[in-house]
This record gives C-alpha cells, structure tokens and sequence, in this order.
C-alpha cells in the first residue's frame, strides 16, 4: 500500500473539549445571498463566546483602569451554518503572554464543529492607551481556562 505525502489532517476539536461553553441562535438575519450564515457572523459568534468571561464581575479578566482590546481574530470554516438552528461556542485560553492573552474556540451545530478560531486579546491602560502588564490576579484567572494547564 502507498502511503500518501499529505499531511493528515487534525481530529476536529469536540465541545467537551473546551472549559467555557455558551449557546446563541441562528438569525434569518445571520443568512447572505447563498441562503447560509455570512461569514462574519462567525466572528460575532467567537466574540459571544469570549465576551462573557472577560466581563464577568466576579472572575472576569477585566482590570481597574484599563480594558482588553481584540488584537487579532483567526477563523477556519469548516462547514456551513443555515437558519433556522442554534450553535455552542466551546472556549478555552491558548496562550498568556505579558499583556495579552489568546483565547481558541469553535463553533458547534448539532454537535459537529464548524469553525475554529482564535482571537488574541491585549490589556491596555484606559488613560494611556497603551498596553500594560497582566496582573499577577489575572493570570491566575486565565491559567483556569487553560486547554493544557502547566
């Protein structure tokens, strides 16, 4: 038997992968021209699945005197998403740096994932607008959603 020269692809991430998990709905407002979910609905739903930890109030990644500012956002289409249907943005923190953090995620429908993503955001300083460093408390916070703890 001949073994192929192309790389093989990799296992497509589950929800259960992923510590942070929230639910949206398709909106017959989400569909474009080709009667499917424009892409960049796709980036509002990874932004849906991000958004509500970095604010939550009790262990949020929010610091006094400053705000996390999206930096850079990846996504890979899988497959298609119609209306009507619901999806599940699974979540998890891929990597911290000094001032930034990247969160990886995918989109779910039915179970099977339909994209995957990654958005890196970065800690800024209200005032300065500047990035700052992230707090020891914050990393500590991050290292919780971590997909490989250390």
């Amino acid at each position: 038997m001949q073994q192929s020269s192309r790389p093989s692809r990799p296992a497509l991430p589950q929800l259960v992968d992923f510590p942070i998990r929230v639910s949206d709905i398709v909106r017959f407002a989400d569909l474009d021209r080709q009667g499917h979910v424009n892409n960049a609905v796709f980036a509002t739903f990874l932004e849906t699945g991000r958004v509500g930890t970095i604010y939550d109030p009790e262990n949020g990644f929010q610091v006094p005197g400053a705000t996390s500012v999206l930096a850079r956002v990846e996504i890979d289409f899988l497959q298609e998403l119609r209306w009507p249907g619901a999806v599940e943005i699974g979540s998890a923190i891929a990597t911290i740096g000094r001032s930034s953090y990247t969160f990886t995620q995918g989109i779910f429908h039915n179970g099977i994932c339909a994209a995957t993503g990654r958005s890196t955001l970065v800690l800024i300083d209200a005032a300065t607008r500047r990035s700052r460093p992230l707090p020891p408390e914050i990393i500590k916070r991050l290292e919780r959603f971590k997909l490989w703890p250390e």
